[in-house]
């Protein structure tokens, strides 16, 4: 059980020190448990005790969806590389030649997919700004410097370079009158985005710094908070000293009239099977927030239909809505972890089958790509070709949204970028 202060949980992180003991904990032998501690010199580790007392089913791992989510496994990155890493950790390298090699790799894992901070970075009187990003003219990104940690990390987490302590992979800016000039100055802008990290790990009085000078711009519609504290954490919004704050917070959102979204990644039925996890969910409701619903599609984590449509109508039952199931984006570990496109197609097909018109709110499988987002919708016979079908829920290039558009049919294909038009030639839309 987390600790306890009087009725209180207290929040323990768990972290590089405490991994080999709980990799022996999951049944890892020493080779094994060495791998995976090469891994995380890499990749970031972090998880917490809710986590490990509450979620994760030990007779089951490591096999336990819950433990593949947070844990590092010995095969994650290749074979070679995580090898390299553990022999040097064995012969006691130095901290300076185990830096430089771990950087190398981490370089080769595409750590800022889909040209985030080539084509992103928004401009403030001429000038970069630095965390933010603007890639649909509706949305803006704001990465507060004070949220750029988790409660806890997935193992697949696409924004691992925010947490490995390298500054110049990371986006973050601590500038909360930055972040409202430049939404002033974009009568576009209707929505920015809170993200990280986790926002939720910020004191309740840091995150209104940000957020409430955004209160009086006319043309602001929405704000939302990209979290998982409702997963790896519900006591943020229970029982933490400053819960009330939060939810107070939320309130000054929703009461000046904007719509406030709490983006929750909920990836696994077993994130909600707990009553606290419930109570956090409905006691976020209560504030007048709507809680939408996204993760990736992971293997070996939440890989079978069932999972999802059970997550999907429980989701709904407690009253939040089904959002996206996203594709796992091409940085990190995704040789790992993602599920091929046709696969996923057919797992989401089959999920989708099995819920009410109620969650048919989700979208999916989504690749979050440089264009834009793409749903893949199906698979068809085409000019008679087998073909992917997909369209743009969102795009760089508004001219593209909505628009449904053909890519010959690839078994192996992950992402946008695996894929060819069906007569072999030239480029997918958003791609030339």
């Amino acid at each position: 059980m987390p600790v306890q202060n009087g009725d209180r949980p207290v929040f323990r992180a768990l972290s590089l020190p405490h991994l080999d003991a709980l990799l022996a904990r999951a049944g890892l032998n020493d080779q094994d448990r060495m791998r995976a501690r090469a891994v995380a010199e890499v990749l970031p580790f972090r998880t917490n005790s809710y986590v490990v007392d509450e979620l994760i089913d030990w007779q089951a791992a490591p096999d336990d969806p819950i433990y593949r989510l947070v844990f590092p496994q010995p095969d994650m990155l290749p074979r070679a590389d995580v090898d390299r890493i553990a022999t040097m950790l064995r012969e006691g390298a130095s901290a300076d030649r185990l830096r430089a090699d771990v950087h190398e790799l981490r370089l080769r894992l595409n750590p800022h997919p889909s040209g985030q901070l080539d084509l992103n970075t928004p401009l403030l009187d001429g000038v970069p700004t630095e965390g933010m990003q603007h890639k649909y003219a509706e949305t803006l990104l704001f990465f507060p410097r004070q949220g750029q940690t988790c409660h806890a990390y997935c193992s697949y987490c696409f924004r691992w370079p925010q947490f490995v302590g390298e500054p110049d992979l990371k986006m973050a800016s601590g500038d909360a009158e930055a972040l409202r000039s430049y939404v002033a100055a974009h009568p576009e802008l209707t929505s920015v985005l809170i993200t990280g990290g986790d926002p939720l790990i910020m004191s309740s009085s840091v995150l209104a710094r940000y957020i409430e000078p955004l209160l009086d711009i006319p043309h602001l519609e929405s704000v939302r908070i990209g979290t998982k504290a409702l997963s790896y954490w519900p006591h943020r919004v229970l029982t933490d000293p400053d819960a009330d704050d939060l939810l107070r917070l939320f309130e000054r959102v929703v009461q000046s009239g904007r719509n406030l979204a709490l983006m929750a990644h909920y990836s696994h039925p077993r994130e909600l099977a707990n009553a606290s996890a419930e109570q956090a969910l409905r006691r976020v409701q209560s504030t007048g927030a709507v809680v939408r619903c996204q993760a990736p599609l992971i293997r070996g984590v939440n890989d079978r239909a069932e999972d999802w449509a059970v997550l999907w109508r429980r989701l709904v039952a407690l009253g939040a809505v089904p959002y996206y199931m996203f594709v796992e984006r091409d940085t990190g570990p995704q040789d790992y972890f993602a599920v091929p496109l046709g696969r996923a197609y057919e797992l989401f097909r089959d999920a989708y089958a099995q819920i009410s018109g109620l969650a048919r709110t989700v979208r999916g499988p989504i690749m979050s790509a440089t264009p834009g987002k793409v749903q893949v919708d199906g698979v068809a016979e085409v000019a008679g070709q087998r073909a992917f079908v997909l369209h743009y829920v969102q795009a760089r290039n508004p001219e593209l949204v909505g628009r449904p558009f053909f890519a010959a049919y690839d078994p192996d294909a992950r992402w946008l970028t695996d894929l060819k038009p069906l007569d072999g030639t030239g480029a997918l839309p958003g791609l030339s």
